[in-house]
């Protein structure tokens, strides 16, 4: 039998009976002989209602101290997850990241993990106990505690299971797999069997919530089975991998992807000439504010306009910065808008594929939908719409790629 790490998000904890189920879970798998680490998320809305806590005392708190407060929720979790199962008979241990050799940097707030060192855990695992590991936590080399940000349990589970050369890393959410569309949104959306690590971490970094980009990119690093699943319905999820089996038609749309965390800045005026996008951009990179979409206008008249996206809680950052430099990079004005949705589709066949731009185009254009940006790689097309059209958008690509032919087209 092998080791298994399993990891359950926030919605499957979210009360005693549902931490019950996850207990069940739990312990059905070690029953199968397998050796079982378990990653656990803080209930519910906890880190919210913590954050919310910390702005009723100090809303300017350090993020240290940010950081030693939400670390508390997934200890929660963890305990709770840990008396339910000694309640069923089964020998099981409860550890801090720190405790479990989660060693990460000291960005408080979005740390990155620099290295597992999980003999706690193996120790534990050789005396037939159940482990649960806090998620979205770990310890920088001065001992103090820290978080991963956004995504960070999905993150912790995969660096665990790397570290431990797990046989499999199932990551259990309130979605029984990884869908066409968000299913929420696109009724119609369905569940793949399987999907490659490039088209997950597309469709990840471009809005779809069920895996975090940043434990899609630590899989594929370390090639980690992983597998996306339901905690509520038992039913196989789907499986993330560098290779998919080949289908007897070929398929090169994967899923459509909408992220509504977008804003748009266009940089008007600018002096046509060698060297304005960099300095733009490189002022950009030293506050850290990631860009995505850039657009660069024709030269006219011995101007020309840049415009680009950022998510929109860099986007007052990016204004300030641009308005400060404005003698520097010589503009006329900024215009802003956070009024902007991003929408892709995302498929690893697309490169040797022609006609789904088109395809994609073909479909806003006849729901009514104007396109302000566009934005292509390999194995994606994102385009910029107004934030009222996103919904709609996603549903009519969807429609067209999905319904039309009857299969992943």
């Amino acid at each position: 039998m092998g080791l298994i790490v399993q990891k359950f998000g926030g919605s499957s904890v979210a009360d005693a009976d549902r931490i019950r189920n996850v207990a069940r879970i739990i312990t059905e798998t070690y029953r199968r002989g397998h050796k079982v680490v378990v990653i656990l998320s803080a209930q519910g809305d906890t880190t919210d209602d913590l954050i919310t806590k910390a702005a009723e005392i100090n809303p300017e708190a350090s993020r240290r101290e940010m950081d030693m407060l939400l670390a508390t929720g997934e200890q929660v979790s963890c305990a709770l997850c840990a008396m339910a199962i000694e309640a069923m008979g089964y020998p099981v241990i409860s550890l801090t990241g720190w405790q479990s050799g989660m060693k990460t940097n000291s960005s408080f707030g979005n740390a990155r993990i620099k290295r597992v060192v999980p003999e706690r855990v193996l120790d534990e695992l050789d005396r037939r106990s159940i482990v649960l590991v806090t998620g979205f936590q770990g310890v920088n080399k001065y001992g103090d505690i820290t978080t991963l940000g956004r995504g960070g349990s999905d993150t912790s589970a995969v660096a665990m299971a790397a570290a431990l050369q797990a046989d499999l890393c199932q990551i259990f959410t309130d979605v029984d797999g990884i869908y066409t569309a968000d299913p929420r949104i696109v009724k119609n959306a369905r569940k793949l069997e399987e999907i490659t690590f490039d088209e997950m971490l597309e469709l990840a970094t471009l809005g779809a919530q069920v895996l975090h980009n940043r434990s899609v990119e630590l899989a594929k690093r370390y090639n980690v089975n992983l597998e996306v699943l339901s905690s509520f319905t038992g039913t196989p999820g789907t499986k993330v991998k560098e290779v998919v089996k080949p289908m007897m038609e070929k398929t090169y749309i994967s899923g459509v992807a909408k992220d509504k965390d977008v804003a748009r800045l266009a940089v008007i005026g600018l002096a046509d000439e060698p060297g304005i996008a960099f300095r733009i951009f490189s002022l950009m990179a030293k506050e850290k504010i990631n860009v995505d979409i850039i657009l660069q206008s024709i030269g006219r008249h011995s101007t020309k306009d840049i415009s680009f996206t950022v998510c929109k809680g860099d986007l007052e950052q990016a204004q300030k910065v641009l308005d400060e430099n404005k003698s520097l990079l010589g503009f006329d004005h900024v215009d802003v808008s956070d009024n902007v949705a991003k929408v892709s589709v995302v498929g690893a066949g697309m490169v040797n594929n022609s006609g789904v731009a088109a395809t994609m185009f073909e479909a806003l254009y006849n729901a009514g939908i104007n396109i302000n940006m566009i934005s292509t790689s390999e194995i994606k097309i994102s385009v910029l719409v107004n934030i009222e059209d996103a919904d709609r958008a996603t549903q009519v690509i969807h429609d067209r790629f999905f319904d039309e032919y009857g299969h992943r087209d």
